[in-house]
């Protein structure tokens, strides 16, 4: 856990990334400090609020399953399991643990795969979709609204990748966003499909086991 002087210094440096990230002309560099800020800034966050050792430890055996995951199903353009298990984290943990735990599996599963200028968008990418999970748990009990949702978020996560590619290293033109996403429209539609396939494969059980292990975080017992 870090002290209430580290976290004042972790926002700090978000909003020091965040400036930077307005002032600089650089498309690539600018689109790399806002992510960085903003996970910065999520470390701040998830930090305050988390009193547990136990929630840690859910949050870190989420991240690295879902990172090996990622790594396993490398050879397989667009298929992995990161999405769901962020959704599902959100929905049942609450959205703080979502986004850490999205977050955490793009870190992890990168330094297999490569850490670059990428990470930090992706590491934003997926700890979004852990807070939509949270925002939309009480549709997600569904095996089939859990699906669709899943692939819904996996392609915006897939195409958001696509416009940060073209923002940093292309002409800001719509003849150049539209090549862009064309040419990875075929791994954007992979990812979603894998996600469906992923969450009617398992994920209402990987969110009843979650659902399980986040009531028992929440249970206080009282010492009479």
């Amino acid at each position: 856990m870090f002290g209430k002087k580290c976290m004042r210094r972790l926002v700090l440096i978000a909003l020091g990334m965040l400036a930077a990230a307005l002032i600089v002309q650089d498309g690539a560099l600018a689109t790399a400090l806002g992510a960085g800020a903003l996970v910065v800034a999520g470390v701040a966050w998830f930090e305050s609020g988390t009193d547990s050792t136990r929630e840690l430890a859910v949050v870190a055996t989420l991240g690295a399953a879902a990172a090996a995951g990622r790594v396993l199903f490398a050879a397989v353009p667009g298929v992995q399991p990161v999405t769901v298990i962020a959704i599902v984290a959100g929905a049942s943990l609450g959205a703080r643990a979502g986004v850490a735990t999205g977050a955490l599996a793009a870190f992890v599963s990168n330094l297999f795969l490569g850490q670059g200028i990428w990470t930090p968008q992706q590491m934003l990418g997926w700890g979004a979709c852990g807070a939509a999970g949270a925002l939309l748990a009480p549709l997600l009990r569904n095996r089939w609204a859990l699906a669709a949702v899943a692939a819904v978020l996996g392609f915006a996560f897939s195409v958001s990748m696509d416009v940060w590619l073209w923002y940093g290293f292309s002409p800001h033109t719509f003849p150049a966003l539209a090549a862009v996403v064309g040419r990875g429209l075929w791994f954007d539609v992979s990812h979603a499909a894998g996600n469906v396939m992923i969450a009617l494969a398992a994920g209402p059980e990987l969110r009843r086991m979650l659902d399980r292990y986040g009531a028992r975080l929440k249970t206080v017992v009282v010492w009479a």
